[in-house]
């Protein structure tokens, strides 16, 4: 085995076993027209690994305590969310009713 071939195991050994997918917080889109107002929440996540329920969670976390994380918003500009994690949601943190 090269060199290269071993690096890029070791790599994917890495990535697969550590929490490098999981969905987290990063700064969320800014208000387009007609998305209600409210704080606003991003997440960066892996669209072809990370669940809804996932995604709903880590936003249900960023948000106030009683007020519910509504998504608003998806993209998929790189410049907020790395390669691996390249969709990010923006969801609005409305109160509960």
């Amino acid at each position: 085995m090269t060199r290269r071939a071993a690096a890029l195991l070791l790599l994917a050994a890495i990535l697969s076993g550590c929490g490098a997918v999981d969905p987290y917080a990063t700064l969320a889109r800014a208000p387009q027209p007609g998305q209600p107002p409210g704080q606003r929440v991003g997440i960066c996540y892996n669209g072809l690994r990370s669940s809804p329920a996932q995604i709903q969670a880590e936003a249900q976390r960023e948000c106030a305590a009683n007020t519910l994380a509504e998504p608003v918003d998806t993209d998929w500009y790189m410049d907020t969310c790395p390669l691996l994690l390249a969709s990010r949601a923006t969801f609005v943190c409305t109160a509960k009713k």
